[in-house]
């Protein structure tokens, strides 16, 4: 989507006019550049009962020209609405009535609230399609989206459409690796991703360990969940703006990357089991918020880490009941090759706290407990820093990525850290609390420092990384969560 920001004149192929509830005729400017019989038609639709500018409800007027879409907005809209208004806006229309998009903001609307309304429109323009054969003449051009206000509005709605747009090439990279089948997305397809878009890029550093490397290390836990597969396992780190701020201690983003999950030895059902390609959707964030930090002109220091393997069954794959080392020297007791998330974030986690960081996040598609806690309208949110947490508690509200607190208690860590054979295990005592059990696996491997463990959160998205049919940015498919809440929270 091309856009800009202009003073009241084209009217283009679709005249988007977002207003007020109780509103009986066009505003001042509403109209500009419309012919008479234009004009008269959309008063008219106005002064009638077919629009009352009530929330949620739109009216479309064709006049020869131009289409005209009165949208209506409620009488005080939050943020949520301006942002969900925009979205619905723009999946209603249709491209056969032209792609040059003008939505006019007049009487009653703030420059924030018409910034959402527009970053509502800009993260909905995304659609997976390119593997359905098309006529030529069902190909369609890219939308091209004018935003016009008053000059007073207009310096800082251009710096607010600039800067969501290029938010959300993030948003859409992530989407657009999460969306990937697992054929085509895997880890060695998701590392040259990653490398070719760092080429050219002075600021961007992305190195990856490949199979030979990860052994080297002694990686193991990652290894584990990726050995059964013919697509071996890598790590991808990202590094932004890395030759500044040497010295002091910034964040570390880490990614859960199972690009397909079968659930290896112990084999999930297959219903459903195609939606396991969305099971590297951490490591799609973490790839999405640095395009989207980049894209901004984000001037700090950023680092981030993928853990990338395919589980699958194989007669090399990993067994319930073997034992194996991490990348931390701890060793992890094997109950379920299912629970194979967590094994990878143990080496990503521990690697990440080498690199003193400010903060640690994680995000993962872990487990399906968090679904039958949350369902599909938040993300769990464990931490061991109220700080932090309280930080991304509130970044996600502020994008309407909501980021749910749950409780992250000893009796959690006790049950992992509870195998009669090594120093934790891979599954809780039972069904009860296990999105909670998780997390209280994976802080056994943040480290200490200074005598208490690095600030750290994991954020739980397997209820929001896909299936969301509530979010009204997304059409279907993989939704880049999270993408926007920490470009928020490492930006401002």
């Amino acid at each position: 989507m091309e856009t800009a920001v202009s003073e009241f004149n084209d009217v283009g192929d679709i005249l988007v006019l977002p207003l007020f509830e109780g509103v009986v005729k066009a505003p001042n400017n509403t109209l500009a550049g419309l012919s008479r019989t234009q004009r008269s038609l959309v008063n008219e639709a106005l002064a009638s009962d077919s629009f009352t500018g009530k929330a949620g409800k739109h009216l479309d007027v064709w006049t020869a020209g131009c289409q005209v879409v009165l949208v209506g907005m409620g009488e005080n809209p939050s943020d949520k609405s301006c942002r969900d208004g925009g979205a619905k806006t723009l999946a209603a229309l249709s491209k056969d009535h032209g792609t040059n998009v003008t939505v006019r903001f007049t009487t009653g609307w703030s420059t924030s609230k018409m910034a959402l309304f527009v970053e509502g429109m800009i993260l909905r323009d995304y659609s997976f399609d390119k593997y359905q054969h098309k006529e030529d003449g069902e190909i369609q051009s890219d939308w091209n989206l004018t935003c016009q206000a008053s000059p007073r509005h207009q310096p800082k709605l251009s710096a607010a459409v600039s800067k969501s747009t290029a938010i959300a090439t993030g948003v859409h990279v992530a989407r657009e690796l999460g969306n990937e089948p697992a054929n085509v997305m895997y880890p060695d397809e998701y590392a040259r991703r990653a490398m070719e878009w760092a080429k050219g890029k002075s600021n961007v550093e992305v190195e990856v360990w490949d199979y030979d490397r990860l052994k080297k290390e002694g990686m193991h836990g990652v290894i584990a969940v990726g050995k059964g597969s013919e697509r071996k396992p890598c790590m991808v780190y990202f590094r932004l703006n890395p030759n500044v701020q040497k010295g002091d201690q910034v964040p570390c983003i880490v990614g859960k990357g199972i690009t397909f999950d079968t659930g290896g030895i112990s084999i999930k059902p297959s219903a459903g089991m195609e939606d396991m390609k969305f099971d590297m959707h951490g490591s799609a964030t973490v790839f999405g918020l640095f395009v989207a930090l980049q894209a901004s002109g984000y001037q700090g220091r950023v680092n981030g880490i993928t853990c990338m393997a395919e589980n699958m069954p194989s007669a090399g794959a990993y067994r319930p009941g073997d034992i194996i080392d991490t990348y931390s020297g701890k060793t992890i007791e094997v109950l379920n090759t299912d629970a194979e998330g967590r094994n990878v974030l143990s080496d990503g986690l521990w690697k990440a706290s080498e690199l003193d960081p400010s903060y640690i996040i994680d995000l993962a598609t872990l487990t399906g407990a968090c679904v039958v806690a949350l369902g599909h309208e938040a993300s769990g949110l464990w931490s061991n820093d109220d700080a932090l947490s309280a930080r991304i508690h509130a970044a996600g509200n502020a994008e309407d990525e909501i980021a749910w607190p749950m409780p992250l208690l000893p009796a959690f860590e006790k049950e992992m850290t509870g195998s009669k054979v090594a120093d934790v295990q891979n599954l809780g005592k039972g069904r009860w609390g296990g999105a909670c059990t998780a997390a209280g696996f994976l802080k056994q491997f943040v480290q200490d420092r200074d005598g208490a463990q690095i600030p750290w959160a994991h954020l739980d998205i397997a209820g929001t990384a896909w299936g969301a049919s509530t979010n009204a940015m997304v059409a279907n498919g993989a939704t880049g969560i999270h993408v926007r809440t920490l470009h928020r929270l490492i930006t401002e």
